[in-house]
């Protein structure tokens, strides 16, 4: 691969991991401010509302800081123990995350109960108003700056940073709410509205978890980029189609690829290996891919009986309930076997009744042949979701 290409995905790596560690210190230095100001109002207010909301800014530091620390652990050289690189720390700094704003959420519900249990009356001064007001216009715009950026550099954690600074916002808005109803009608309300907004926190939390997690499960790739790999391959024309996309994540924007192309049987061994690295390269330059692995499936266009047995074996797979796709039809005329592959969608209550109702099917309309079918899953995208 050409030196110059790696060189150019390799500085966009750097570009991104400054903008991910200088937006981060941008959070760090404005939630240390907003901290400060708020323990020294919620102390001298008597408010719980206030003084959970500096806590809580003092856990954005934490994000912060765990999401540079994360960037910075990604970006290792790849090793003997790890050949695919660190990128999946990333997801790990994301969970650490999602745990924080979870604990943030149930802590601040557990004081919140406290109060109604036994409530304190709040003193609310002109300075604490001012400094709840400015601390919400400040955490709008700097969740949504890092929220905002974080999705442009595809960054889970910095996406889940601004995330709970937008939901610290909300918090502050509650706090200046029941500020404002205590100061007109008397009336304290701000432990009732810390424990709306924490359960939304809590809420929050759970769904970030469950998000990263399912990331470092292997999650599906996005329709999208798995339609994008494919219109690169198909771009070269000597190939037909594209199929058995399998993508392995190792870190935002970090996959390796392998699938199956289908191509002329007239292709010799020489042009085939040229095809496979004109379209690896091809697959990196454009979308920053590595492609593993190209298997080959051939056909034979030229043979008018193959052809429309082909197509009939397709049509036959593809009538059959949760059959999403048939490809790498082969015929064996001396050996009287036909080869193909089908796959079979995982909402389909019972995937094997469904493979052996397509081989029936088949083997019922052409018993003269030997039947062998490959049963594939829909690890990225079929013919269907095109």
């Amino acid at each position: 691969m050409s030196s110059d290409i790696i060189s150019t995905h390799s500085l966009e790596e750097q570009k991104r991991e400054k903008t991910i560690v200088r937006t981060s210190i941008i959070g760090i230095i404005a939630n240390v401010f907003l901290a400060s100001f708020k323990a020294i109002v919620g102390l001298l207010s008597n408010s719980i509302a206030i003084t959970l909301d500096s806590v809580n800014n003092m856990s954005d530091v934490a994000s912060s800081l765990i999401t540079i620390i994360g960037t910075k652990l990604a970006k290792k050289q790849p090793d003997r123990k790890h050949p695919w690189g660190h990128g999946r720390a990333e997801y790990l700094s994301s969970m650490i995350i999602a745990v924080i704003i979870l604990y943030a959420g149930i802590t601040s519900f557990v004081e919140s109960v406290k109060k109604i249990i036994n409530p304190d009356t709040p003193d609310y001064s002109a300075a604490a108003i001012i400094i709840v007001t400015v601390a919400i216009i400040v955490k709008i715009l700097l969740g949504t700056f890092v929220k905002k950026t974080g999705k442009r550099v595809n960054s889970d954690s910095l996406v889940n940073s601004g995330t709970d600074a937008l939901m610290d916002s909300i918090i502050s808005a509650s706090t200046l709410a029941a500020a404002i109803i205590f100061i007109i009608w008397h009336i304290s309300l701000e432990a009732w509205l810390g424990a709306v907004i924490s359960i939304i926190i809590i809420k929050t939390g759970i769904e970030m978890l469950t998000a990263t997690i399912s990331h470092l499960l292997g999650q599906r790739v996005s329709v999208e980029t798995a339609r994008k790999v494919k219109e690169c391959i198909l771009s070269f024309p000597q190939v037909r189609g594209v199929y058995d996309l399998i993508f392995h994540d190792y870190g935002p924007d970090k996959f390796n690829c392998s699938g199956h192309i289908e191509v002329p049987d007239t292709l010799s061994a020489r042009e085939i290996d040229q095809l496979q690295r004109q379209i690896a390269l091809e697959l990196y330059v454009r979308h920053g891919i590595i492609l593993t692995a190209l298997s080959v499936y051939t056909y034979n266009d030229l043979d008018e009986n193959e052809k429309e047995l082909r197509c009939n074996i397709y049509n036959m797979a593809m009538s059959v309930q949760h059959v999403l796709e048939a490809h790498g039809f082969y015929l064996d005329k001396e050996q009287k076997r036909i080869q193909f592959d089908i796959i079979i969608s995982f909402d389909a209550p019972d995937r094997d009744a469904v493979y052996n109702e397509v081989i029936n099917k088949i083997k019922t309309a052409y018993p003269e042949y030997e039947i062998y079918c490959t049963l594939d899953a829909d690890f990225s995208v079929s013919e269907q979701e095109e």
